[in-house]
């Protein structure tokens, strides 16, 4: 459990109370109106889609994905002696050998390489999100202590005047969505960097010319 698992509870309340005063509509001109137009969702259900994210996961899967090189290495290996042979089709199977071993492990381009990208990109996306949970825990601690909390609970409380928690209620909302948005755009940067290296890994041929059978095969020494 950390920092923003045990902010959960009190913070989904209060944001509840938030987001049932905003029903009705922020003040006019108020800077949350940008944030609710490019996140499509108010701060309560904003944070309760968010406490779904853990890191542990996304650090396992990493785990995971690299333990399947070991596969390949032992591939590799398989691969790395050439025979004891000699002839158009010792050439032949020599270049297929070697496209093949540049297919499984030669640059970032091979399967390989695109396992330790994925695996690299799961270790970036745990990272980000043990991070983010961080500055959410952060602005949740800050709005429940703060003065506006007190407003909100205040408005939404039995005999409350709802009208009078708006203006508050629209502060804690720009600082949960504006925590949120960063993070989000953390995300998709993220995506944009890794993207490259989390391509397909598309075969690459052998560049040698035709193969000629009219000249003897020797196996052996």
């Amino acid at each position: 459990m950390d920092a923003l698992d045990r902010l959960a509870e009190p913070g989904l309340e209060l944001l509840r109370r938030v987001d049932h005063l905003l029903a009705a509509g922020a003040p006019e001109g108020h800077r949350l109106w940008p944030l609710l137009r490019r996140m499509q969702v108010l701060p309560g259900d904003a944070l309760r889609a968010f406490l779904d994210l853990h890191p542990a996961p996304l650090t396992t899967a990493g785990h995971a994905v690299r333990r399947l090189v070991r596969g390949y290495d032992d591939a590799c290996a398989a691969l790395t002696d050439p025979g004891l042979w000699s002839g158009p089709a010792a050439a032949a199977y020599d270049e297929a050998r070697a496209a093949l071993l540049r297919h499984l492990d030669e640059g970032p381009e091979s399967l390989v390489g695109r396992i330790e990208s994925t695996a690299g990109y799961a270790d970036a996306l745990a990272h980000w999100v043990e991070g983010s949970r961080l500055a959410v825990a952060r602005v949740l601690a800050e709005v429940l202590g703060s003065t506006e909390a007190v407003r909100v609970l205040a408005a939404t409380a039995p005999g409350g005047d709802s009208a009078s928690g708006t203006g508050a209620a629209a502060e804690i909302a720009t600082r949960v969505l504006a925590v949120l948005g960063v993070a989000y755009d953390g995300a998709e940067t993220l995506l944009r960097q890794w993207s490259p290296s989390l391509a397909e890994s598309t075969w690459r041929a052998s560049t040698g010319g035709p193969v000629r059978y009219d000249s003897t095969t020797r196996v052996g020494r």
